[in-house]
């Protein structure tokens, strides 16, 4: 395989990833391609496979919507990038082509759960580059890109994404669900483990409907389940930055504490139920002490 040189060589961030990225001697625009799809969440499995697509994309759920044009983007190229003799990378057209087919699948209802997140990972790209796109457009009709500075395109793609990605941010940490498996006697395995579908019924008990009056049903409007029983977003991406997620992660080392306090599933909710009780509900207390 011949070895394009760079001509051109930089690092394109993508929210809080860093992808190195080259212009080669003849035009084309490259990301490199063990780095530029941990933009979508998933790390790089390696190159083409005889008569096969990329691992990336060779799922037969996604396939089908591989076209002859992107075909020919899976190609990879090889190339001299900075004090490397030579790397090997995509041309960075086959990104948003990568995002348009998760995104495909997903509109289908084909996506396996483990690539649901990179579905919406791949919508949010998609904005971004709209974004940044018809801004150079404007910039280079009226001549203003002479005048702006060098970064000024990638300043804004970056502001766009932190602002977008920040609702993807960690807001239930693992020790919480650790918590529940431990109360429950059910195995764990550092965090890594398939969460029963009652785990979400319990969060909307001990978190949801303790964390201000009417908040869950509030929450389940905007964030309704689609025909299949799930919701497109997580209820914590609909809080409010200022005040919501605050209150939320305070809620939520409160609970942790009380588990930690607690031997069993009961005896935390006999604690929650004191500390935390439901926002919308009128509860008599006595207050017995004996054991579960």
């Amino acid at each position: 395989m011949k070895a394009f040189s760079a001509t051109h060589q930089g690092i394109l961030k993508i929210g809080n990833i860093e992808i190195p990225c080259a212009v080669l001697e003849d035009g084309s625009r490259v990301l490199t391609a063990t780095h530029f799809l941990q933009a979508l969440g998933r790390p790089y499995k390696g190159n083409y496979k005889k008569d096969k697509y990329p691992a990336f994309i060779s799922s037969p759920n996604l396939t089908e919507f591989v076209t002859p044009e992107i075909e020919n983007l899976l190609q990879p190229i090889a190339y001299k990038y900075k004090s490397e003799s030579r790397v090997r990378g995509y041309k960075a057209e086959l990104l948003p082509h990568i995002c348009s087919i998760y995104i495909s699948a997903e509109r289908k209802g084909q996506l396996d759960p483990s690539q649901k997140r990179i579905a919406d990972q791949c919508e949010i790209l998609l904005k971004g580059f709209a974004t940044v796109g018809i801004i150079a457009l404007i910039d280079e009709a009226t001549g203003f890109q002479e005048d702006r500075k060098r970064d000024a395109l990638q300043a804004i793609l970056e502001k766009y994404l932190r602002k977008e990605f920040a609702a993807w941010a960690k807001r239930f940490p693992d020790e919480f669900y650790r918590q529940i498996f431990r109360l429950h006697e059910w195995c764990w395995t550092s965090g890594k483990v398939n969460k029963p579908s009652y785990v979400g019924k319990i969060t909307n008990d001990v978190v949801y409907e303790r964390l201000a009056p009417n908040i869950l049903e509030e929450l389940q409007k905007i964030n309704p389940k689609d025909e299949k029983g799930n919701r497109k977003t997580r209820h914590h991406q609909w809080l409010t930055e200022d005040l919501g997620h605050p209150a939320l992660a305070q809620h939520l080392h409160a609970i942790i504490a009380l588990m930690k306090a607690s031997t069993s599933w009961k005896s935390f909710i006999r604690l929650l139920e004191k500390a935390f009780p439901k926002k919308n509900i009128v509860q008599l207390e006595f207050d017995f002490d004996f054991d579960d």
